[in-house]
């Protein structure tokens, strides 16, 4: 039924698919004992014995030796059991082995189908088990095919396919089959029948794990990313601290000469990055945030996150932002409302209040 070159495939399925030849023997054992019951309209016990140094493979019909025969599928009576065996009796067990031509095409096939499944369900587990603690983390993919605008690519080593959903993608890049690219792994998803892994090239992951590959001061934890905030493509804020007074940590973000920040924005195909000092005090850690803006001073509503921020006239769009960009970024990296007004209209407020609390002549009287 099976010749050397069968067990020798499992040793290459092994070290291809990371399969153990135990693991696809059990499974042929079951898919062998389902087909044959298919084929021959048998519900009784079938054994397999697969033996690879022999290169062979056994099909055992099961059936225990009874007095009076309740179940033919799984019983044979004595009398019938000594026409086998004369030395039978009640209690034994009758293996007889089953002809490999008995064992016929639509058995094989089936048998195949089984077996497929299996080595589907493993590799999905294997998947799971390989990409488990990859979560998070970016990973260099190549992309294999573009189908109604999802990317698949290939990612790690082997055939692993990663999913790259068209919301997960940044506005405006393209991707060509072959391409080399960098993606973020978002989560390893098991729907049953196959693991998929869900990547993106939008996630703040994907910019966190970039700083951190090109700037040793994060890696060793003298510098710390404290939040960042991003609109894929566009603009990024990313806000650190040095847990080492002696250390820059902007400086070391940037580089000798822009080097590392300007790698990272390669990577991203332009995108702009503010790299922010983070602060304790919040009032601080909002006018940092509104960079490149100057700001003039900020307040705060007493018991709410809520902030206004004065700002010279001719900074007021530079604070704001093209369609409120910048401002809203530094809402998002520093959790609070922020209000952004110009130094003029604030000074025209004060002096509308001013004149409103001066009393009238007719209340001076």
């Amino acid at each position: 039924m099976v010749n050397k070159d069968f067990f020798l495939a499992l040793e290459d399925l092994e070290s291809e698919k990371g399969i153990s030849q135990e693991v696809f023997l059990e499974a042929l054992k079951n898919a062998l004992v389902i087909a044959y019951k298919r084929n021959s309209g048998i519900a009784g016990d079938i054994e397999v014995k697969l033996d690879p140094e022999k290169t062979r493979i056994q099909i055992f019909s099961v059936r225990n030796v009874v007095e009076e025969v309740v179940d033919k599928d799984r019983e044979i009576s004595v009398e019938e059991a000594r026409e086998i065996k004369k030395t039978y009796k009640a209690g034994d067990v009758v293996r007889e082995e089953i002809s490999p031509k008995d064992f016929g095409r639509i058995a094989a096939q089936t048998a195949k189908q089984v077996i497929m499944q299996k080595l589907r369900e493993t590799e999905r587990d294997n998947t799971i088990t390989q990409f488990s603690d990859k979560e998070n983390e970016i990973m260099n993919c190549i992309v294999r095919r573009i189908e109604d605008k999802t990317v698949f690519v290939e990612i790690g080593k082997g055939d692993i396919e990663g999913v790259l959903l068209p919301s997960d993608q940044v506005p405006g890049e393209k991707y060509e089959l072959n391409q080399k690219i960098k993606v973020f792994v978002k989560r390893v998803r098991n729907n049953g029948r196959n693991a998929q892994i869900m990547v993106s090239r939008t996630a703040a992951g994907l910019v966190q794990r970039l700083f951190e590959n090109e700037v040793p001061e994060i890696r060793q934890g003298v510098v710390e990313i404290k939040a960042i905030s991003r609109e894929a493509g566009q603009r990024t804020k990313i806000a650190i601290c040095a847990k080492d007074a002696n250390v820059d940590p902007v400086g070391a973000c940037v580089g000798n000469k822009g080097a590392r920040v300007n790698a990272i924005v390669q990577e991203l195909n332009g995108e702009k990055i503010d790299i922010i000092v983070w602060s304790e005090d919040p009032l601080e850690y909002i006018a940092n945030a509104l960079s490149p803006a100057k700001v003039i001073r900020v307040t705060a509503v007493e018991g709410e996150k809520v902030a206004t921020v004065v700002v010279p006239d001719d900074k007021l769009s530079l604070a704001i932002g093209r369609d409120g960009q910048n401002a809203r970024l530094a809402a998002r990296l520093t959790g609070w409302k922020i209000d952004v007004k110009s130094e003029s209209k604030v000074m025209a407020e004060i002096a509308a209040e001013l004149s409103a609390a001066e009393p009238t002549e007719e209340s001076a009287e």
